[in-house]
C-alpha cells in the first residue's frame, strides 16, 4: 500500500508541476499577445530648446502655403507660463511666444475660423489660474479673446472650475468651430465636458457660447486630454485610469457614449491622443501610456461590423519622459517629416518630433504624401 501511495503521490506531482507549466507556459502568451509588439525605444529626430519651466502639451500649425514653416506650439504650465512657438528644428521664435500667461495648460489649433468677414487660424489656450480661453491668430500670435473668455460660469466652487484641456471642431456642415473645454474635477453625471460654439463677437474679438455639457467619468482621476476629429466628427477624451471615451462632436447628434476602449495593458494614466490621418476615414489613434513612456496605437475607422471598436495594433516604446500631451499631423511638411509629424511633450522640458515612419514601421501605413490643397480649402 505503501509503494501504491508513493507512486500515486508522484504521479499527482507530475501532473500538478506539468498544470503549472502549462499555466505559467499560456501567462506567458497571454502576456506576449497583450502586449501587441512593443518596440525597442524609438528615438526623436528633433528634440525642442526647453521652457522656463514645465512643458505641458503640443500643438502643429501647418503652413499651407509653405508646409515647411509649420509651426510646433506647446505650453509651459506655471503661474508665470507662456505659449511657446517652435520651428521644425526645434528652435523658439521668440517674436511669437506668448509669455505671462497663468499656468496655460493645453493648446489646440484650427484653421478658417471666420473673423471680420475673412478665414483666419487660430490656437486656443487654457488659462488654468483665470478659467479662462485665450485664443490667438496664426502664424502672428495675436490676441483675439479681449483678455481671456471665461468658461464653466456658474459652477459652484473652483474645484469645477479648474480649467485644463482643450479640443476645437470645426463641423464640415456648415465650417462653425467648437471648443470642446475639459477640467481638473468634475461631476461623474455626464456633464464634465462643456462645448462651446466661438464666433466673431462683430468687435475684432470671439465669443464662445455654451451649447451642451456631455461625458461620463469614472471619478477616478481627472479628464484632460480631449481630441477631434474633424472629418469623421467625433470626440475622445482620456478618462485617466480608465480608458479612452468616444462622443459625436456634432451637438445634435445627442451625448450617447459611442466607445469605451484602450482599457487594458497601460502602466497608469491614459493621457494625450493624436489622430493620423489616412485615405476615406482610416487611420490611427494614438493614446499615451505615460509612465511607461509608450504610445499605444488603435484603428480610425474601427471595424467592419462596428466603427466604434478600435482594436489596439501596435505600441511603440519612445525617448520621452513621462509625456502628457501629444499631437500628430499626417501632411508632408520636410525632408525630414515627409510622411507627418507627431510631437510629444517630455518632463525634461522640451518637446520632441518623431517622424511617421518611424513610429510606423512595417506594421503601419504611411499618408499617401498628399499636398495641403485640402487644408486651403478648409480655410474657406
Amino acid at each position: 500500500m505503501k509503494s501504491i501511495s508513493i507512486s500515486l503521490s508522484i504521479a499527482i506531482l507530475l501532473g500538478t508541476t506539468a498544470c503549472s507549466k502549462q499555466n505559467a507556459s499560456k501567462a506567458h502568451a497571454d502576456k506576449a499577445k497583450n502586449e501587441t509588439s512593443v518596440t525597442h525605444a524609438i528615438k526623436p529626430v528633433v528634440i525642442t530648446e526647453a521652457v522656463k519651466h514645465d512643458t505641458d502639451d503640443p500643438a502643429i500649425w501647418v503652413n499651407a502655403a509653405n508646409p515647411s514653416e509649420s509651426l510646433v506650439l506647446g505650453t509651459d504650465k506655471n503661474k508665470d507660463g507662456a505659449l511657446y512657438v517652435f520651428d521644425l528644428d526645434g528652435k523658439i521664435i521668440e517674436s511669437k511666444v506668448v509669455r505671462g500667461l497663468k499656468r496655460p495648460n493645453n493648446v489646440d489649433v484650427e484653421y478658417g475660423f471666420m473673423l471680420n468677414g475673412k478665414p483666419v487660424d487660430i490656437a486656443v489656450v487654457t488659462e488654468r489660474m483665470t478659467n479662462s480661453l485665450r485664443i490667438f491668430t496664426l502664424p502672428d500670435m495675436t490676441p483675439i479673446d479681449g483678455g481671456g473668455i471665461p468658461v464653466y460660469e456658474g459652477e459652484t466652487g473652483s474645484e469645477f472650475r479648474d480649467l485644463m484641456g482643450i479640443a476645437l471642431y470645426k463641423s464640415p456642415a456648415d465650417g462653425k468651430v467648437y471648443a470642446i473645454a475639459g477640467r481638473k474635477n468634475g461631476p461623474a453625471d455626464g456633464t464634465y465636458l462643456w462645448q462651446y460654439l466661438l464666433e466673431d463677437n462683430g468687435s475684432g474679438s470671439v465669443s464662445a457660447t455654451e451649447v451642451r455639457r456631455f461625458g461620463q467619468f469614472s471619478g477616478q482621476k481627472e479628464i484632460e486630454a480631449i481630441a477631434v476629429d474633424d472629418e469623421l466628427g467625433y470626440i475622445y477624451y482620456s478618462d485617466e485610469g480608465i480608458g479612452v471615451r468616444k462622443y459625436y462632436a456634432e451637438p445634435d447628434k445627442g451625448n450617447e457614449e459611442l466607445a469605451l476602449f484602450a482599457t487594458e495593458n497601460f502602466s497608469k494614466d491614459h493621457e494625450g491622443i493624436s489622430i493620423y490621418n489616412l485615405d476615406n476615414g482610416t487611420g490611427y489613434i494614438l493614446v499615451s501610456d505615460q509612465e511607461a513612456g509608450r504610445f499605444h496605437i488603435f484603428s480610425r475607422e474601427g471595424s467592419a461590423e462596428d466603427p466604434h471598436r478600435h482594436e489596439l495594433l501596435k505600441i511603440v516604446q519612445v525617448s520621452t519622459l513621462d509625456s502628457d500631451g501629444s499631437e500628430i499631423t499626417s501632411l508632408p511638411l520636410n525632408e525630414k517629416f515627409k510622411n507627418g509629424l507627431f510631437v510629444a511633450m517630455s518632463s525634461d522640458k522640451t518637446f520632441q518630433y518623431y517622424s511617421w515612419e518611424d513610429l510606423a514601421g512595417d506594421d503601419l501605413k504611411v499618408a499617401s504624401g498628399e499636398d495641403t490643397t485640402t487644408l486651403e480649402a478648409n480655410k474657406k
